[in-house]
């Protein structure tokens, strides 16, 4: 993960407008600075595979309107925009945003039923500073998935380990529950989910 040197501070727009087709990494912008985002690679992206297998596998049993783009840009302020591991947006939402069709970009956070974040190098970056992002955003419910248990102490306890944190919007804040090794997740978006921390943390 890199800044790129760009003129800044940019705004979502410019960036949009910057943002190289057919790369081989992703980008975001935050606070007006262009971030370098390696694409998933090994286990980063077999487990935001699994888990989008998952949840699309609940969708359908439990006949929500909901989907999960491949590609979706998701702005947060006018400086700040992400490209989480995997988002799943609500469908009937989705004619309410201006920049969907055209461009995949989520701009009204009722569009959103969930963002996931995979933990695989700078956990700063999903426990603090994207946390805070999509919690003022007013993204209903966000997952830190850190398989490598690398997070802070404060977020993940001592001794660490493989994390699974649950963070759920109450009130304006986000309200967070770990669960780990056989626990299983649960979640208010998706109650019917069955799955534990072993079984998706455990594959690959």
């Amino acid at each position: 993960m890199m800044a790129v040197p760009a003129k800044t501070p940019l705004s979502f727009d410019d960036f949009v407008e910057w943002y190289p087709e057919n790369s081989e990494n992703h980008y975001e912008l935050r606070r007006g600075i262009i971030i370098e985002m390696p694409k998933p690679r090994g286990k980063h992206s077999r487990l935001a595979g699994d888990l989008a297998y998952e949840l699309g596998s609940v969708i359908r049993q439990a006949k929500q309107p909901f989907f999960i783009p491949k590609e979706c840009l998701v702005k947060v302020t006018d400086d700040t925009g992400y490209e989480p591991d995997l988002v799943v947006l609500d469908e009937t939402a989705i004619a309410n945003e201006p920049r969907w069709e055209r461009e995949s970009i989520i701009t009204f956070s009722p569009s959103i039923k969930l963002v996931v974040e995979v933990v695989s190098s700078n956990w700063r970056d999903d426990y603090l500073v994207k946390l805070a992002d999509y919690e003022a955003f007013g993204i209903q419910e966000y997952w830190i998935a850190d398989y490598l248990g690398i997070g802070g102490r404060r977020y993940i306890g001592s001794p660490k380990q493989p994390t699974f944190t649950v963070c759920t919007l109450l009130d304006g804040e986000y309200d967070l529950k770990q669960f780990r090794q056989d626990e299983q997740i649960l979640s208010t978006t998706f109650p019917d989910l069955q799955l534990t921390v072993n079984q998706i943390f455990s594959r690959g």
